[in-house]
């Protein structure tokens, strides 16, 4: 299942992307009974939150948002027109502010950054599912 939205991405923006991905993930329960975990519905709208912000404060404009599921990964793509490519900030947590990339990474079982045409495209892949021996990341949990 696909969908897509556009928006100029103000801040009221952002709070529509992140009900757009909420909707999607509820469709897909209820009409391709995906198994989905509140876990990962609130790490989708997290991500989601974290790279409209980043557009919001850094390529202020259209942006068009991509999500993509089989029932156990969410593809999320986020296309902006900014040509500045995000970089995370080293880990420090004394630093007040400019997390949202961090938290992205550690979250997202991939991450994908590219230079386009015109902008750039960040891409992320979020598991639907629960798993007690894994963390987000894939990592295997201490």
């Amino acid at each position: 299942m696909r969908s897509s939205a556009a928006y100029e991405m103000t801040s009221r923006d952002i709070a529509r992307a992140r009900g757009f991905v909420r909707d999607f993930l509820s469709t897909g329960q209820s009409v391709h009974a995906w198994t989905v975990s509140g876990r990962a519905t609130d790490i989708a709208q997290l991500v989601v939150s974290e790279l409209a912000t980043n557009v919001c404060k850094y390529a202020p404009g259209p942006c068009l948002l991509d999500v993509e599921s089989d029932g156990t990964m969410l593809g999320i793509t986020m296309w902006d027109s900014g040509a500045v490519l995000s970089s995370p900030s080293p880990a420090d947590p004394t630093r007040v502010g400019q997390h949202g990339l961090e938290l992205v990474l550690a979250v997202c079982q991939s991450f994908e950054l590219r230079r386009e045409p015109v902008g750039k495209r960040v891409s992320v892949q979020i598991a639907l599912h629960d798993d007690a021996d894994r963390s987000p990341s894939g990592q295997t949990a201490w």
